[in-house]
């Protein structure tokens, strides 16, 4: 068996706490929220919502170097290389001190391995990533046949989101005023997903909620592989009934599956707001996107 390395991430995975406890020799390094001046308000993702419903703005910060560099250096001086599996830089700079943190370390520590991986993925698409680098690990897989795997399959990981406010968008520059106004009033729901570039991208718009969250079965149907899709992940913005709705929906096309449901955390959900729906999968190539 290949000798095993730490492998590190950062907060916006979104994975649920109970995954996130079972895996060894792993790290997260959180971004930094601010709601209503607050700097990381002791929040549960139910009472985030809940303020944003009420007209809260919430604004995010990377990971700085520095705390990367702290977990890099532990890990290192626990005789441990490291893997860094980072949020897109599509959407963050984090991905990048994540790098500068491994450039310091490659030199206080030049007998261990840093590499760092941008996913290009968001919320749980990265926690994917995350989940799949912990399993290939666990499995006996070194720390570069790891990291090639990710960087080989990381274009056909899915992204399809729905959101149920547009104005949100708006805050984020996703969508004119103008066209926030008018979809919420004529009830446009987009279906949007995650460019090879690693940016959200709206894609299509449908009329109402329920088309929209079937839009997303749709995408996995047309565009999944049902061999590389034991898991699928799920994330939302305090919606869980619905994201039931859209669970019902793929075991009718593909049967009985392990779901992995959880929360957009405040990173994406500062700009995505309360209702977005998320579904992730292994399929073609992202940019096959029309269908």
């Amino acid at each position: 068996m290949s000798e095993k390395f730490f492998i590190v991430t950062d907060s916006s995975c979104d994975l649920p706490k109970d995954l996130l406890d079972t895996y060894k020799d792993f790290a997260l390094c959180p971004l930094t929220f601010t709601i209503d001046g607050e700097v990381n308000p002791p929040l549960d993702n139910k009472q985030f919502y809940d303020r944003l419903r009420t007209g809260s703005r919430s604004q995010t910060s990377q990971v700085n170097p520095e705390a990367f560099l702290d977990v890099y250096r532990k890990a290192a001086a626990d005789g441990m290389d490291v893997l860094y599996v980072g949020f897109s830089s599509g959407l963050s700079g984090t991905v990048e001190s994540g790098e500068k943190a491994a450039v310091i370390a490659r030199k206080e520590f030049p007998d261990r391995k840093f590499i760092v991986i941008d996913t290009l993925s968001a919320s749980c698409g990265e926690g994917c990533l995350v989940d799949k680098a912990v399993e290939l690990r666990d499995s006996g897989l070194s720390l570069e046949e790891t990291a090639k795997w990710i960087e080989d399959n990381k274009l056909n990981l899915h992204h399809w989101y729905t959101v149920d406010d547009l104005h949100f968008l708006q805050r984020g520059g996703r969508v004119s005023a103008s066209a926030a106004w008018f979809g919420s009033t004529l009830r446009i729901k987009p279906v949007m997903n995650m460019d090879s570039a690693g940016h959200l991208i709206p894609r299509e718009k449908v009329i109402g909620r329920k088309r929209s969250i079937s839009g997303l079965a749709h995408k996995l149907k047309v565009h999944g592989d049902p061999e590389k899709n034991r898991k699928i992940f799920i994330s939302h913005g305090d919606c869980l009934d619905e994201v039931m709705t859209l669970v019902e929906m793929i075991k009718q096309e593909w049967g009985e599956r392990e779901f992995v449901i959880s929360y957009v955390g405040n990173v994406i959900g500062s700009h995505t707001g309360p209702g977005v729906i998320a579904l992730y999968f292994f399929g073609d190539s992202r940019e096959n996107w029309q269908g």
